[in-house]
């Protein structure tokens, strides 16, 4: 049980008042409803059902039984064990995990740290909206990062599914190669010298993701982004207002399409003109795609709507969003991806006895970028993607395969044992 309405006096004096019992696990996704405080998240998003709003029609049916209106009891996807793993994993730091069920777009997980307690909005809301920390934002939809390397999947779509190369191409990973007309480095500047692309992504090489953005231009790069669900809301069952869209952002905010420097997008960091900014949502999206064989389904949180006798009034069933890439492309991003978590930085997302997919990323961030964003996406198993993951965490000094991975494999541990 997420929330139920508790009644409080009696008679002419009875208020019915919203209660969390799992207090902060789900307060992100579920949000809460008060009179005096507003709503938010399914809350907010499903208040007609949860009060037992119906159109005409369905009112004068369900008249004909029985004139007093009840609210209707909605059933979410999300998993409380690995809600649980998620956030313990965090361990108190600012960050977020999503994870997705790629064949049905089901979100089973969806944590954000610091998370509140819904309870307390009524006594302490001007608190909670002041606190520095901002433990009411979703970080999972409102909270747009560089998502560094993990980009790199999103860049390998669009130069595979065009054909501009293929997993076995050869491209320099020389550092310090020239990339619009600056210098760009490796990771600890290693000099790989001539590599394949499924070599470059294994070991997460700058300087052929660089080349790789470039070989497919600015628009082909935009035109992938957005069949993923960039630069525009999620279709998510929450409200507008509380998701933000991923894609090319200027220091103003304003998101463009054209004039970036396609090479450093491309790796998942960018320049002056624009860098590239994506949700945990959004990366979770991109590795279930590639997991469910190049199809995005709508992500969903509702599972289904029952009636007070326990009837399904309305099931919320899986709906393609778009075809991102060939099945071709996507078998051979997972077969790269699989090389990654085998042999590359991603190691520590292994599980025994089940091959995992994944993607580290190391952005940096700060004004002299003197912090990291480490990042992990994944999904498992790989011949028979039961459920994908991505993870962040804000403003430290560690690295995706080293901080993120290890919580993406705990989470993955979790959904994949229930």
């Amino acid at each position: 049980m997420l929330a139920r309405s508790v009644p409080r006096g009696r008679g002419e004096e009875r208020i019915y008042t919203r209660v969390y019992p799992e207090r902060g696990l789900f307060a992100h996704p579920v949000g809460y409803s008060f009179l005096l405080n507003g709503q938010r998240a399914i809350e907010r998003y499903r208040n007609d059902e949860l009060t037992g709003e119906e159109d005409e029609f369905q009112s004068i049916l369900t008249g004909l039984e029985d004139r007093t209106r009840k609210g209707f009891d909605v059933v979410t996807n999300l998993d409380v064990q690995a809600q649980q793993t998620a956030l313990a994993a965090l361990q108190g730091r600012k960050g977020a995990v999503v994870a997705i069920e790629p064949s049905t777009g089901k979100v089973r997980v969806m944590a954000s740290v610091p998370d509140y307690d819904p309870n307390l909005i009524p006594d302490e809301i001007g608190r909670l909206n002041s606190d520095p920390d901002k433990p009411v934002l979703n970080r999972t939809t409102q909270e747009a990062y560089p998502p560094g390397s993990t980009f790199k999947v999103v860049t390998a779509t669009a130069a595979i599914d065009t054909g501009a190369v293929t997993p076995e191409t050869v491209i320099d990973g020389s550092s310090p190669l020239e990339v619009s007309g600056v210098p760009l480095e490796n990771f600890g500047g290693t000099d790989f010298g001539p590599i394949t692309v499924t070599d470059g992504l294994t070991n997460s090489v700058n300087t052929v993701f660089a080349q790789l953005g470039e070989k497919v231009g600015r628009s082909t790069l935009v035109e992938y982004m957005k069949r993923y669900g960039f630069f525009e809301d999620p279709k998510l069952d929450l409200p507008e207002d509380e998701m933000i869209a991923s894609g090319v952002r200027r220091a103003d905010g304003d998101l463009v399409e054209d004039g970036f420097d396609v090479g450093r997008v491309a790796i998942g960091q960018g320049g002056a003109e624009g860098e590239i900014r994506a949700t945990p949502l959004q990366m979770a999206e991109v590795a279930a795609t590639i997991a469910n064989g190049g199809r995005l389904m709508k992500p969903r949180l509702t599972d289904r709507v029952l009636r007070d006798d326990g009837r399904v009034k309305e099931r919320i069933t899986p709906d393609l969003q778009a075809e991102v890439m060939k099945e071709s492309t996507a078998k051979a991003l997972t077969e790269m991806m699989g090389r990654v978590v085998e042999e590359g930085t991603g190691t520590q997302a292994a599980l025994a006895g089940i091959q995992v997919a994944g993607k580290s990323g190391t952005a940096e961030v700060g004004a002299n970028r003197e912090f990291t964003q480490p990042w992990f996406i994944a999904f498992a198993p790989i011949d028979d993607p039961r459920m994908a993951v991505a993870v962040t965490l804000e403003r430290t000094q560690g690295q995706g395969g080293t901080v993120a991975a290890p919580i993406a494999r705990q989470v993955l541990e979790s959904l994949l044992s229930g």
